[in-house]
């Protein structure tokens, strides 16, 4: 059986529809308070949610591409360390030769060129291990390192490893001739050893304008990534302080509001009280 519909007078459900909305409101607001956000859902504000939304999604995509370059330049900076290393390592075997050439002692000529060769050994040793996350750019047949700059690579720089070994393909120094025994054969190895030196410089100037530009597009991604990140915030962050003081504006509206239905309905309360 259909149930007769209650009817209201005008102002009682005037009245009623205004608290309905002040209602509204504050649950609009109470969920902006508890969750940051003037812009939830697409439906607070789709342009702005789906823009905040793009925006974030990039920066995140930047933010993997920022720790990449942060890894290319670990690796850039293990590559110089290394180099270092052994241009140190370059320069004991330099003074090694001189004081072979500096002393006729056959044994003691012998002792240095062992030492000499020794150094060698640990200067290939060295270059092998300056490896970070499998990648070196020193040994022998060095990896390349490439970096991409943008989401889609378009923008990217390939980093080609520089042979820091003794052998001729690197910085071309060879084992002591003849045990050091001929003067000859010392300065052989001495302007090998400068030769060297000038290549393990070049080499390390190389790697470190490199490693510049990568700290560069580090930084600017980095500060790429937060201005995404703040534009997205300003289009859907919350003015908590705002929002408060709409809560308590409201819930004085609320509570006006129910006073105000309480009056409009005194005139049926009234009717009803003719019948008691």
């Amino acid at each position: 059986m259909a149930i007769d519909k209650i009817n209201l007078t005008g102002g009682v459900r005037s009245n009623l529809l205004s608290l309905q909305r002040t209602t509204n409101l504050i649950e609009i607001v109470q969920t902006r308070l508890s969750t940051g956000l003037k812009v939830n859902t697409a439906i607070d504000d789709a342009s702005a949610f789906f823009t905040s939304r793009a925006l974030s999604n990039r920066a995140d995509d930047l933010s993997n591409l920022k720790e990449n370059i942060d890894l290319a330049v670990s690796a850039l900076q293990t590559a110089i360390t290394g180099i270092e290393s052994i241009t140190e390592l370059v320069e004991q075997a330099k003074g090694l030769a001189n004081n072979a050439k500096a002393t006729g002692d056959t044994s003691e000529r012998s002792s240095l060129a062992l030492q000499f060769d020794q150094l060698l050994g640990q200067i290939d040793d060295l270059a092998n291990d300056s490896s970070f996350n499998g990648t070196n750019l020193i040994r022998a047949t060095p990896d390349n390192l490439e970096v991409d700059f943008n989401e889609d690579g378009s923008s990217d720089i390939t980093i080609i490893g520089l042979d820091s070994t003794t052998g001729a393909a690197g910085i071309n120094v060879s084992a002591s001739g003849n045990n050091f025994l001929n003067t000859t054969d010392i300065n052989a190895s001495i302007t090998q050893l400068n030769s060297a030196l000038s290549s393990l410089r070049t080499n390390a100037a190389t790697i470190g304008s490199n490693n510049t530009i990568l700290q560069s597009r580090l930084n600017f991604t980095q500060e790429l990534s937060n201005t995404l990140e703040e534009g997205a915030a300003k289009l859907t962050l919350a003015d908590l302080n705002e929002e408060s003081a709409n809560l308590l504006a409201l819930q004085t509206r609320q509570q006006l509001g129910l006073n105000s239905l309480s009056l409009a309905a005194q005139s049926e309360r009234a009717i009803l009280n003719l019948f008691s």
